[in-house]
């Protein structure tokens, strides 16, 4: 893909959360794919994530980079273990922006949390927000899997721009009409 002049917003990558094996099937992601494919001059891009179980951080950034190349012209959309994913990107790759969709900080003791890989070392909150020109996070206090704080934690620490919910669990449903809205303003910012 020929990159543009100037630092648009050109493309969007969904990066999804584990246990999802067709990406096509999986919650909102189709449906948000298909609606911001109807902007302009713009990409979004959703495919299926190798090692799709346990989303190991030693392979899913590298596909991030080598087969989704994300880059300055890219929002990267993760949710759950892909919002996770995205902040680890972002600590050493530049982007355009994250959106974190259920975004979390420790592996929650479960095993296969701590078998991914993405929580051996601290995180640099810093370099996060040097490498994205935006930041935005979608949270819900009755998310049945992440404590509020966790989900306040990330945003404290980004300075993101929060949308706070209090009756949308873990974002697992089909549509998610907000992200669309919050993509389509980027975008249009970013021309």
């Amino acid at each position: 893909m020929a990159l543009r002049d100037g630092g648009e917003l050109c493309r969007a990558v969904i990066v999804p959360g584990n246990g999802v094996g067709d990406v096509e099937e999986g919650n909102w992601y189709r449906w948000v794919r298909d609606r911001l494919k109807q902007i302009p001059d713009f990409q979004c891009l959703l495919q299926n994530m190798p090692d799709p179980l346990t989303a190991r951080k030693t392979i899913w950034l590298p596909f991030m980079e080598k087969t989704l190349q994300c880059d300055e012209q890219t929002v990267i959309i993760g949710h759950s273990s892909g919002a996770v994913a995205a902040m680890r990107y972002a600590e050493t790759h530049r982007v355009y922006a994250i959106i974190l969709v259920s975004a979390y900080i420790s592996d929650l003791g479960d095993a296969n949390e701590q078998e991914s890989g993405y929580f051996s070392s601290p995180w640099q909150w810093e370099k996060i927000k040097c490498n994205c020109k935006q930041i935005v996070q979608f949270g819900s206090t009755d998310d049945p899997f992440l404590l509020w704080s966790e989900q306040q934690k990330v945003a404290d620490s980004l300075q993101a721009e929060l949308y706070k919910f209090t009756d949308r669990g873990h974002f697992q449903d089909e549509q998610f009409p907000e992200l669309i809205t919050v993509v389509c303003k980027m975008r249009k910012a970013s021309l």
